[in-house]
């Protein structure tokens, strides 16, 4: 098998796994986040202890606050993702909404100056929507974007995997044997 077959498949199995089972794709995303976090907040505090054991008073560091704070995040983001999902998407939600009524009260505004078509009043109509939805269900709206993705990565891999059957096809079709012409 080659880098392309191999390739085709997996983006298929990450496609089938995203829209299989989106809220643990959302959880594993926020463990990741926090391995990007623990990661170098654990190394920022083993330099320091390192360093520590140093004799020279000038070479050693003063105690990393950001690394300890680092890792302690990350700690918190792999024990409790799920809390940050939501909070996350209650925060999202809440800027939505906002983002709907300033793009509304924005065009109502330019009213008595100028002609707003009543289309115009749609696209802020829904992100207020979105917003709201998104504040009244915040895990299953943060599941969609990675229901979104599966199918786009199962899209992918299945359209590949069928390019490189025919690519395959053709090519072996076409091969002729070459003779070696020596000056």
């Amino acid at each position: 098998m080659n880098y392309s077959v191999v390739s085709s498949l997996c983006a298929l199995a990450i496609g089938v796994l995203l829209v299989s089972w989106p809220g643990d794709a959302v959880n594993y995303l926020i463990i990741t986040i926090g391995v990007l976090f623990l990661l170098p907040g654990l190394y920022g505090l083993f330099a320091f202890f390192a360093s520590s054991r140093r004799k020279e008073p000038e070479l050693q560091m003063p105690f990393p606050i950001v690394a300890l704070g680092s890792a302690l995040l990350g700690l918190w983001l792999m024990i409790y993702p799920s809390f940050f999902v939501t909070i996350l998407m209650y925060v999202l939600g809440v800027l939505l909404v906002f983002a709907g009524l300033n793009l509304l009260m924005n065009f109502w505004s330019l009213r008595p100056v100028m002609h707003i078509s009543w289309g115009v009043y749609i696209i802020p109509c829904l992100i207020l929507a979105t917003g709201i939805v998104v504040l009244f269900n915040p895990f299953q709206a943060a599941t969609v974007p990675f229901i979104v993705l599966g199918i786009a990565s199962i899209v992918y891999g299945i359209t590949d995997f069928f390019r490189l059957l025919r690519y395959h096809h053709r090519k072996n079709k076409n091969i002729t044997d070459v003779d070696v012409i020596e000056e």
